[in-house]
């Protein structure tokens, strides 16, 4: 049976304090390309109402030249605490790109330093700012300058097993004026592949004064309290763990709180879930929304009889109707 040690019960008992922002929740959603949308936030946000939500990364250079905010950075006005996540490697412009996003309803500012994608690092964003700590410790000073919302930082632990800079490029985050970071405990040449390197997190979080945030790993909520107990740090961020699953940030968040495990939802509670989010992105954004909808719905396609057959067939939806049609097909198929 899971359970919250004494040391970790109060340590977890008060809310988090990002800078004079108090969250109500240890538990983040994290920004994910192409998931975290408006409609995606409403599902985590139904069974986790206090914990911190992020849009989508939102390219600062994009944002100086368009007149018009891309929808990327559209937040619900009911939907708090949120954070607009911006990546670039010019503080200029990421100040300025952060004036907007608090404009928009922002609570916090987060500046993406860990996104491992090549188009992304090769412009020097993401976590090639690892490589630049002097070019990162600028932009943090200037967003922070020009806003007036805590500014938080998500990276990685380095570049390669070779260059694992987090200690020194954290601590400088910190002298920089960040009131939070968010670790992956993995290196960008890593990816996604391999153990992420929890030890890293503890060590972080032992030199630092600002809230800690852990990352990477956290499939399941037994994941996420080890990951608190190994680390010692101030909260997790679930990522992969919430494709096909708007479920878990919820379930991590009522078991810290109450120490009481949450019935997971049954198969059938999941798909009724998977026909809810495909006519959400229909609503939102009309035919792109049903093309985006296909990876959805064949994450929410795992673990039943059928479920194989049943992502075949998802993955090349091509209508609302068509898509609800399979989906309650499988339903007919499962026990009640």
């Amino acid at each position: 049976m899971l359970t919250l040690s004494p040391e970790l019960k109060e340590r977890l008992a008060t809310p988090l304090k990002i800078g004079d922002l108090e969250v109500k929740s240890r538990v983040l959603q994290s920004p994910l390309s192409g998931v975290t949308d408006l409609v995606f936030r409403r599902l985590v946000r139904r069974y986790a109402p206090d914990s911190m939500m992020y849009t989508e990364m939102v390219n600062a250079t994009g944002l100086h030249y368009v007149k018009q905010l891309p929808k990327i950075m559209e937040i619900d006005p009911n939907e708090r605490p949120i954070s607009i996540q911006l990546f670039d490697c010019r503080p200029n412009f990421l100040a300025e790109a952060a004036q907007k996003a608090v404009a928009e309803g922002a609570d916090t500012v987060d500046i993406n330093m860990g996104c491992p994608v090549n188009k992304i690092t090769k412009n020097g964003g993401g976590s090639s700012l690892l490589r630049d700590p002097e070019t990162a410790e600028a932009i943090v000073r200037a967003v922070v300058e020009a806003v007036n919302v805590p500014v938080t930082v998500k990276t990685r632990i380095g570049w390669t097993d070779q260059e694992i800079n987090i200690l020194e490029f954290a601590q400088r985050m910190q002298d920089a004026g960040a009131k939070m970071i968010t670790v992956h405990g993995r290196t960008r040449s890593q990816g996604y592949t391999g153990p992420a390197k929890w030890e890293w997190i503890r060590r972080v979080k032992e030199v630092l004064s600002i809230p800690v945030i852990g990352n990477g790993d956290i499939f399941s909520v037994e994941a996420a309290v080890r990951c608190l107990q190994e680390t010692g740090a101030d909260g997790v961020m679930c990522s992969r763990g919430t494709l096909g699953y708007p479920f878990l940030v919820g379930e991590v968040d009522h078991f810290l709180k109450t120490g009481v495990e949450k019935i997971p939802p049954t198969p059938i509670e999941r798909l009724e879930c998977a026909k809810e989010h495909l006519r959400a992105l229909w609503e939102y954004k009309g035919q792109s929304g049903v093309s985006q909808a296909r990876k959805h719905l064949t994450w929410y396609a795992k673990g039943f009889p059928g479920a194989g057959e049943l992502r075949g067939v998802l993955a090349v939806v091509e209508t609302v109707e068509q898509g609800c049609d399979w989906i309650d097909r499988a339903i007919e198929q499962l026990p009640a």
